[in-house]
């Protein structure tokens, strides 16, 4: 551990409910006369605000991002107690994914740096899988992009070491990324639910809007089931037993996701589909989809396009047709076999929070 000496805060980059993110050099002496300025991020952390301490959520990235050394993992470079506070020192990176899209590349990314963001995003989810890490929060607002064109996961506050067949909290996971059986109260789930998160980054990196943004989760949900069908025991076997299912469900018909995301080529169209499988233990595992024919054409390269060289490919880029809007996405998908005995959207989620308040009771 060193001490707030050693950096020198530039500017304020961030701030949220954990505390407030910095832009910060690292005044390191590198000899006698050589002071090292590396740009870094620093997390403030206000302990007077946890009347329990350092949050657990702190606690669990700390511990996690200690044993998860990766190129495509953010690394944690130094922790400051300076009471009230805690500073948590990562490398700088200069955008998320989401800032990227919108400020760089909002007229659309060539296909190169799709291609580029996924392979290393899957390569650093494979990581933590492999040390049985489960992220549960990936989402583009968490994964950082450099100006050299490398890409880490960040944010891992709701990680936790996982086991087989061990009881989670269902609650993680942004709302619009977040996997069907997390939606219908898993609480026995695995690495599936990353997988699901990066599919639906990748489709909105593909069309330029989230694949599914739902404003609750029976509307996350009903998205779902719009785009995916919904699922029966012969898709999902089980889904019936899944603690929020219900067979008053409208009943959307399956169809190909390829009509969703037009602008995905073939190749990536088929990718998308083994990893946004319902049943969980169908969808490809990082490792597999690292695999797919889709990344042939940047297997193996270790060298990058800077920002800058994906902007100028990107100033020439003209995607084939504009994506369909929400409404037109909507329009085209009725449910078919309705039963009269249908719920509305807004009572199913009512009767799915009276389902949690009970449960919470019961387990109290």
């Amino acid at each position: 551990m060193s001490n707030l000496s050693n950096y020198k805060v530039l500017s304020k980059i961030g701030e949220g409910t954990y505390g407030v993110v910095y832009k910060a050099e690292s005044l390191t002496s590198e000899g006698p006369d050589e002071i090292a300025h590396d740009l870094v991020a620093m997390k403030k952390i206000r302990l007077s605000d946890h009347q329990e301490g350092v949050p657990v959520t702190t606690l669990r990235e700390v511990a996690l991002l200690k044993q998860l050394c990766h190129p495509n993992i953010v690394r944690l470079r130094d922790i400051i107690p300076s009471s009230p506070k805690l500073y948590l020192v990562f490398d700088f990176m200069d955008l998320d994914l989401k800032q990227c899209m919108d400020s760089r590349f909002c007229d659309g990314m060539p296909d190169e740096y799709i291609k580029s963001c996924m392979e290393q995003i899957l390569r650093g989810v494979d990581f933590c899988h492999s040390n049985d890490v489960l992220h549960r929060d990936l989402k583009p607002q968490n994964v950082l992009i450099d100006r050299e064109g490398r890409v880490k996961l960040a944010d891992f506050g709701l990680a936790r070491a996982f086991h087989s067949n061990k009881i989670y909290t269902h609650e993680v996971v942004t709302l619009w990324y977040r996997a069907p059986e997390l939606l219908l109260g898993q609480e026995k789930y695995t690495a599936a639910v990353d997988i699901w998160s990066v599919g639906c980054i990748f489709a909105e990196l593909a069309c330029r809007k989230p694949l599914f943004p739902g404003d609750s989760e029976i509307d996350e949900l009903f998205k779902i089931f719009k785009c995916l069908g919904t699922p029966d025991e012969a898709v999902w076997p089980g889904v019936g037993s899944l603690p929020w299912y219900q067979d008053q469900f409208p009943r959307w018909s399956t169809k190909e996701i390829g009509a969703e995301v037009a602008m995905m080529s073939e190749e990536a169209v088929g990718l998308l589909q083994r990893l946004l499988v319902y049943e969980p233990c169908q969808r490809l595992k990082a490792e597999d989809a690292l695999e797919s024919p889709y990344f042939d054409a940047v297997r193996g390269k270790d060298v990058l396009l800077s920002l800058d060289d994906y902007k100028l490919a990107a100033d020439n880029f003209s995607p084939a047709s504009e994506p369909p809007t929400q409404s037109t996405v909507s329009d085209d998908i009725q449910p078919v076999h309705v039963r009269s005995t249908t719920l509305q959207p807004e009572q199913l989620q009512l009767d799915i929070e009276n389902r949690q308040t009970k449960k919470r009771k019961v387990s109290k």
